[in-house]
Parts: structure tokens; C-alpha cells; sequence
């Protein structure tokens, strides 16, 4: 791994933000970002990162490459949480492995926003339509984490309202707000999108440096509660989301020639949900355990993809 990328990566403020709100929880202070604000910054992050995508992709042509790119997100949502659900089961059962399988196959909206702020950062180039790739890929792995749940009988399937689900799971807040953004920034005229740039582009470093501290604020309270698990789920909360990250940073090329779009491709495929996927394994898999899953991806996953997989993904991509 390049370690001066490494160092960088690691003494970005943004991620320094996110170890200053985990070491809050450690020592025990009153540190707290107030939810109505937390959740207005998460909104904010969701439209930026939608509405300039939907900018780039209006200026580029719909070609092959975009096509099969879409494609290829919805392929990923399917495999990760297939082969992930029976390394799983043996383990924590039936339907803590669908659930967990649901939300490493969706994707972290933040790990994908603070990517792209890394590709910023650096000046790299990346397609708008990646935006649309990452909306696309949140119901998929939903859809196929319930079918496992249905075939292992992990729930009480006759009262399971699989419409009601994937409605959810599709028109659930997150997804709504960044593929209407998406679509917002594609029909607007440049001058328009000109227009309110100071709000979307120059103060969104410094809003997602916050969100950071507040995500760190919540890992920092999962994690005790997370290490009660043992050691099979640590483990693999650090190790898949690397292999699927480092596997799909080679196999991203066969889609698309873009560094930084084959970068966040790995991103994709390496992140876990940790918004999504709960509020709708929460009707999908009442069994499950909530905090099982949700640490697993917000305490664990989300800082080792944003610290490790980052210059690790980068350095597979330009061959160190």
C-alpha cells in the first residue's frame, strides 16, 4: 500500500472529526451533535452529492459504458449478499445472516459521499451516473436478503408483506432525496446550477467533517455492545468488506476505463448500509438482531473502508 496516501487518508480532517466523536464516547463526554441537526446534515449530504451528479450526468452522453455500469451495481447487489448470507449462517443463524447479507450488499450513502470527497480532494475525474449506480444498488440486495429469509424460513413468511417491504426499501429517504436530486440536477440549466453552487459545493467539506463527528459519536456507543458478539463477526466486518473492495477494484475495468469511477465501484462493493437496510429488515427480519448488524457496519466497516480500503482500493487501481 502506498503509505504517504495512507497517511493523508488518515490525517484528513473530515476522518479526524469522525476519531474525535469516537473517542468522546471513550471518555465518557457530553459531546453530542442534536439529532434535528444530524439529520438535517445527513439530508444535505444526500442532496449535494445527487444534485451535482445529476449536473455531470447531463453532460455526458448515455453510452454503453453507462449502461453497463448500472448494470454491473445491480449484479453486486445480488452476489455480495448471496455468497455473504451462507459464510453467515452457520454462524449467527438464519436470520441475522440475512439481515447482516442485506446490508453488506446495499451501500453507505456516507462512505460513498466521503469517496467522492476523496476523488475532490485529489482532482480525479468520475461519472455523475456513479450517483445513479449507488441509488440503484440499495433494493437489490434488500429483495435478495428476504428471499433467503423466505427459502431458510428464518421468519414467519405468511406474515411478511413483501410488497410492503420492497416498497420501503425503494421509497425509503435516502434513495428518494439522491435519485430526485439526481434527476433535479440533471434537468437544471448550468446558470441554474450555477446558481446555488456556494450551497451545494463550498461549504459541503466542512458539513461532512460534522456528520463525520457524529458518526463517530454513534460508533463509539455501538461498539461495546458490537464486541459482545465475539470474534466471527469482527472479523468479518473487516475482512469481506476488503476482499469485495480489492476484488471489484480489478474487475471494475471490464465496465469502466475511469480510475476514480473503478474506485468508487470498490467503494460500493466494500460499504455496508447502516440506514436502508435496518429500516427495512426491521419488518423483513424482527428475529434479526438490530444491533448486531448495525454495529457490524457503522462501528467497524465504515471506518476501516474510510481509513484502510480507501489507499487500499486506490493502489490496486493504479498498481501502487
Amino acid at each position: 500500500m502506498n503509505l504517504d496516501l495512507l497517511i493523508e487518508n488518515l490525517t484528513n480532517p473530515a476522518l479526524l472529526f469522525f476519531f474525535l466523536g469516537f473517542l468522546a464516547v471513550r471518555l465518557k463526554s457530553d459531546l453530542e451533535i442534536p439529532p434535528n441537526s444530524s439529520k438535517f446534515i445527513s439530508l444535505y449530504l444526500l442532496f449535494s452529492i445527487g444534485f451535482k451528479g445529476g449536473v455531470e450526468l447531463s453532460h455526458s452522453e448515455l453510452n454503453l459504458e453507462i449502461m453497463w455500469s448500472l448494470l454491473f451495481g445491480v449484479l453486486l447487489a445480488i452476489v455480495v449478499p448471496i455468497y455473504s448470507f451462507f459464510i453467515l449462517k452457520p454462524r449467527v443463524g438464519a436470520a441475522n445472516a440475512g439481515a447482516i447479507a442485506a446490508a453488506y450488499g446495499s451501500v453507505s450513502a456516507v462512505t460513498f459521499v466521503t469517496a467522492v470527497s476523496y476523488l475532490q480532494m485529489h482532482q480525479i475525474r468520475f461519472g455523475g451516473y456513479m450517483v445513479a449506480v449507488m441509488a440503484l444498488m440499495e433494493a437489490p440486495s434488500i429483495i435478495i436478503g428476504m428471499l433467503l429469509l423466505s427459502i431458510f424460513k428464518a421468519n414467519d413468511t405468511e406474515s411478511l408483506n413483501f410488497k410492503k417491504v420492497i416498497s420501503h426499501s425503494i421509497t425509503n429517504g435516502s434513495v428518494l432525496l439522491i435519485l430526485g436530486s439526481l434527476v433535479i440536477g440533471f434537468v437544471a440549466s448550468d446558470d441554474q446550477a450555477e446558481g446555488i453552487k456556494p450551497f451545494t459545493t463550498d461549504i459541503f467539506k466542512g458539513f461532512l467533517a460534522v456528520f463525520l463527528l457524529d458518526m463517530g459519536i454513534s460508533a463509539g456507543k455501538r461498539l461495546a455492545s458490537f464486541l459482545e458478539n465475539g470474534w466471527f463477526s469482527l472479523v468479518f466486518a473487516i475482512i469481506i468488506p476488503l476482499v469485495n473492495g480489492s476484488i471489484v477494484a480489478v474487475a471494475s475495468r471490464l465496465v469502466t476505463a475511469e480510475p476514480g469511477n473503478q474506485f468508487l465501484f470498490a467503494i460500493l462493493a466494500a460499504s455496508a448500509s447502516y440506514i436502508a437496510v435496518p429500516a427495512a429488515m426491521k419488518i423483513a427480519a424482527p428475529k434479526a438482531s438490530l444491533g448486531l448488524y448495525i454495529s457490524m457496519a457503522l462501528a467497524i466497516t465504515f471506518p476501516i473502508n474510510i481509513t484502510i480500503g480507501m489507499p487500499l482500493y486506490w493502489g490496486i487501481i493504479t498498481g501502487f
